[in-house]
């Protein structure tokens, strides 16, 4: 017998449901993207993202629990498509460009998309099995292996830790909102510790 979530015989008209349910949860995941195109996470509420969304605030409890659980669900979402532009993508940020290419390519981009979602990484940091975990295991493995191809010496994963940690949520947070500086000028820090390691 088919179930929904455990709880019983799915009703007849269950495949329109399921329609309208992974509908509803693109609608929601595609506007809050939107919204945080526009301005910090911090900023947009659960109103701001359902009415982005044409939906009921009830629709995303049901999708997502909490507008936590939306956040969590659109980083995943990210975290998959960036690994897929870094590993099969075009260049530079694909396996067609040379290493030392990809790798300052990546920094950027990695940039980007953690100030993006500085306040859910930012509260996956709290946790420290969270921290270290799958996500951050292929981000490592990715710069040990470009750093290895681009011929750098020495303790290759010592050195994939120090680029890696310019690139952490509280460090970028910290920067930007403590120290004023801009994505730019740590995109410019990733480039010359990167150009450093490879012996460049």
């Amino acid at each position: 017998m088919d179930t929904v979530d455990g709880f019983g015989q799915l009703p007849v008209d269950a495949p329109h449901e399921r329609g309208d349910a992974a509908r509803n949860r693109r609608l929601l995941l595609d506007a809050a993207r939107t919204l945080m195109a526009q301005r910090s996470p911090e900023e947009i509420s659960t109103d701001d993202i359902v009415a982005a969304a044409g939906v009921g605030k009830g629709t995303l409890f049901r999708r997502f629990g909490s507008r936590a659980g939306l956040m969590v669900e659109l980083l995943d979402e990210d975290e998959r498509a960036m690994q897929q532009a870094f590993m099969f993508g075009p260049p530079p940020l694909g396996p067609q460009a040379a290493p030392l290419q990809r790798l300052v390519a990546f920094g950027r981009e990695r940039l980007r998309f953690v100030h993006t979602h500085r306040s859910v990484l930012a509260e996956i940091n709290r946790d420290p099995d969270a921290r270290y975990n799958a996500v951050f295991a292929v981000l490592h493995t990715h710069v040990r292996v470009l750093l290895a191809a681009a011929g750098t010496t020495g303790d290759l994963d010592a050195q994939a830790d120090a680029l890696l940690a310019l690139l952490d949520a509280d460090y970028v947070t910290h920067q930007i909102d403590g120290r004023g500086r801009t994505l730019d000028e740590l995109a410019g820090a990733w480039d010359s510790l990167a150009h450093k390691l490879c012996g460049n």
